[in-house]
Parts: C-alpha cells; sequence; structure tokens
C-alpha cells in the first residue's frame, strides 16, 4: 500500500494540522517586517503618514526615487558590489584550498595548524578591530578599498576553512585513490575530482560569505572613514540620521539594501539547501 493511500487517525491529522498552522504563523510572522518595508517604500508620502501600517493602500515610487537620488543609493550599491564580490571570492577560494588542505593532505602538524586557524572562530572581531585601524593606517591602506576587502575576507577565512574542511573529509577515498594510480598530480586531483564534488559546499559557503559581507556595517565604518566609499549599510546609517522623519524614503533605502540578497539567496536556494543537506547526511 502506498503511503499517499495511509489513512491517519483523526489524533495524527490533528497534530500534522497544528504543525502545519504554526509554520504559517512563523513564517508570516517572519515575513511581515519586510512585507511592511515594501508596502511603506511603494506607498505616496501622504499615505505613510496617514496610514503608516496599511499594507499597499496606495501606490507609487516617489520615495524609492528619493532615496535613489538624494540618498545616493546606486553610489551606495556600487560601492556595496565592489566590497562584497571580491571578499567573497577571496574568501571561498582560500577557504576551498585551506579545508582540501587540512582534510586529504597529510603533513606534520596538520592538526595542531588547523586548530590554530579554527581558534579564530573564538575570538570576535571586537578585540582586535582597534590595532587593526592603526595597523591599517600605518601601512596606508586605512580608508581604501583594498583595506577594506582584506579585512572582510579575513574575518570569514577561519568558518571557511573548518566549513570546507569537514566537507572535503566526507567525500570518498576511493575517487582520489583511482586518480593517483591513473598518475594524476596533486593539483588535477583537487582541480578535476574533488572541486566537482565539493560544488554543494562552496555555493552554500559563498551565498553565506556574501550575506554576511554584503550586510557587514562595523567594517565599513570603521575602515573608510571619509565616506569616499559607502556600501549601503553605512548610507542607510547616514541617511537615517538626516532623515529620522522621512519614513517613506528611509523605508525605500532598506529595501534597495536588502533586495540583493533576497534575489541571490532565492536564485541559490536549491544550491544552499544541498549543500547543507548534503554535511547533513554526511556528518
Amino acid at each position: 500500500m502506498s503511503i499517499s493511500r495511509i489513512r491517519l487517525s483523526p489524533r495524527r491529522r490533528a497534530i500534522r494540522a497544528s504543525h502545519h498552522l504554526l509554520l504559517v504563523v512563523l513564517s508570516l510572522l517572519s515575513l511581515f517586517p519586510v512585507i511592511l518595508i515594501l508596502s511603506t517604500a511603494l506607498k505616496t508620502e501622504q499615505d505613510v503618514k496617514v496610514n503608516p501600517f496599511g499594507l499597499f493602500s496606495s501606490f507609487s515610487f516617489e520615495n524609492i526615487v528619493q532615496a535613489w537620488t538624494v540618498g545616493e543609493f546606486g553610489s551606495h550599491l556600487l560601492d556595496s558590489v565592489l566590497l562584497t564580490i571580491p571578499s567573497t571570492v577571496i574568501t571561498v577560494v582560500l577557504s576551498t584550498m585551506a579545508g582540501y588542505t587540512f582534510a586529504r593532505l597529510p603533513f606534520p602538524g596538520r592538526n595542531i595548524l588547523f586548530y590554530a586557524v579554527v581558534l579564530g572562530l573564538l575570538v570576535p572581531f571586537f578585540a582586535y578591530m582597534i590595532p587593526l585601524y592603526f595597523q591599517l593606517r600605518t601601512m596606508g591602506m586605512l580608508d581604501t578599498l583594498v583595506g577594506t576587502i582584506l579585512v572582510l575576507s579575513t574575518t570569514g577565512l577561519a568558518f571557511g576553512a573548518f566549513f570546507m574542511r569537514a566537507f572535503f573529509s566526507d567525500l570518498p577515498d576511493e575517487l582520489e585513490q583511482a586518480a593517483r594510480i591513473d598518475g594524476a598530480s596533486e593539483a588535477r586531483i583537487f582541480a578535476q575530482v574533488m572541486l566537482p564534488l565539493a560544488t554543494p559546499g562552496i555555493g552554500t559557503l559563498t551565498v553565506f560569505t556574501f550575506l554576511q559581507n554584503w550586510n557587514n556595517f562595523l567594517v565599513p565604518l570603521l575602515y573608510l572613514p571619509s565616506g569616499e566609499y559607502r556600501p549601503l549599510t553605512t548610507g542607510l546609517y547616514l541617511f537615517v540620521g538626516g532623515r529620522s522623519v522621512d519614513i517613506g524614503p528611509l523605508a525605500a533605502g532598506a529595501l534597495i539594501t536588502i533586495l540583493p540578497v533576497v534575489l541571490l539567496f532565492i536564485l541559490l536556494q536549491r544550491q544552499v539547501t544541498e549543500g547543507f543537506l548534503s554535511g547533513a547526511v554526511k556528518g
């Protein structure tokens, strides 16, 4: 008998219905702030003042236009892209190489070095952000894109190496051994055998790192003091400081800030789910 034809008892149906109801309620609670921001950003200024919690009671692009022009969110968007994409690529590439090295290449002191890297997960950024500020200033890299990109890249390396090492450790040894018997070099084994198998893990790490760097507020605020480069997070902060009463443009600025990461997650949610499920099944 198929599972679809199995009749559930009234008690089981009630439990399942309660679970579904709970999930619906939690989903609505999670989505409500985003829906409210979207509704506020697309309402007229008068409607925002009269009915701030009314959902989609009017429709207008004036708030988005004002945020894009007056708030200069177009420039902030470009700065966010210039900071996030290079830092994400650096973190993912180095983490993938480090994870493969710690998982598949035996060398003296491997475990000690790995635990030294993982120790970075236990050290909060607040513990060294001020010394790092003066170090970057001494090196002439303060208030530069390169310096900020390097800071963003290094903050995610410890987790990235830990994550990819766990992923590479669970890959089957037979393929690697077969490649060695065929005379493949270590670089070829990594690039043509192991790397394709680790695609779900790399995709998951890419999305996670991109979201973390895109939403990072403290690093750009601290290491880009002059304001020549302002990503969306710091741009929204300054926009809030000068326009605390204009709720509509603020909501539009917040919408511009979160929309790219929401679209990225929607496009890559399958890869992210596969990466986490692979780790859960193999672990």
